[in-house]
């Protein structure tokens, strides 16, 4: 017999002055295989029109439908009922501007750390498109294509006491960026380079290693290695600088 769910769902219009924060209880019958996608477009069909949430991909790959499931950032279309009590919240993911509802706009603040920290190859010449390109070890080449599976869902930021408390900081999604980009050998930045990025409270000495990140990843990403490790690496560039001041 299936169960009767019942969703508190945030409602929030900011470009409606009328709008007012509140939570609205949904009720509906779950289905064999439900996911939180299904259960909120089947709302969307039947009672509330106008409710605002985010899908793309429906296979956990675009981190669209990211949001705090429950108390817990996760992904919706990955997120099946079953797993769920009868009766649970859901709320949009916290630091990112809210659109409306359940959506958030995490797209501009994803833009905005990319140009901040530079995730991009830094190349020593113009690349020549006609070349192949230059062989890397397997090794290597896995370890670089592990921590370029980030989605940019936002789950670890929104589950990041530091980003809740410090406005700037660049959560376990910019430091993964930056490891990704330090075991690049196309890449011809150094620590030093590294350093004046993320060698400060916004970066890597910020993070208060709760790893709430690691736990909630959608993708498993091993982010409690990559942050141990570039804290090393950063704090070890750090004394060479006081050493050479």
């Amino acid at each position: 017999m299936s169960r009767r769910l019942k969703i508190s769902i945030f409602r929030h219009n900011p470009r409606d002055p009328q709008s007012v924060p509140r939570t609205v209880d949904y009720e509906l019958d779950e289905q064999p295989g439900m996911t939180l996608f299904i259960a909120l477009n089947a709302i969307r069909d039947t009672q509330a029109p106008e409710l605002n949430f985010d899908f793309v991909c429906r296979a956990g790959v675009c981190g669209a439908c990211a949001m705090v499931i429950d108390g817990r950032p996760g992904l919706a279309c990955r997120t099946l009922t079953s797993t769920l009590p009868a009766a649970f919240s859901l709320y949009p993911l916290p630091v990112f501007r809210l659109v409306a509802d359940l959506s958030v706009d995490t797209g501009s603040w994803m833009r905005e750390l990319a140009e901040r920290l530079q995730t991009w190859a830094h190349l020593d010449a113009e690349p020549d498109l006609d070349r192949l390109e230059a062989r890397m070890e397997p090794a290597l080449a896995e370890d670089v294509y592990e921590l370029d599976r980030c989605i940019e869902c936002g789950c670890c930021i929104a589950a990041c006491a530091t980003a809740q408390m410090r406005e700037g900081f660049v959560g376990a999604v910019g430091l993964n960026k930056i490891a990704r980009f330090r075991l690049d050998p196309a890449d011809t930045r150094d620590d030093t380079d590294f350093y004046e990025l993320v060698g400060n409270d916004e970066g890597i000495f910020g993070c208060m290693s709760l790893l709430a990140c690691n736990d909630l990843c959608p993708k498993e990403l091993p982010l409690q290695t990559q942050l141990a490790w570039l804290r090393r690496k950063m704090a070890g560039q750090g004394v060479r600088w006081l050493r050479r001041g």
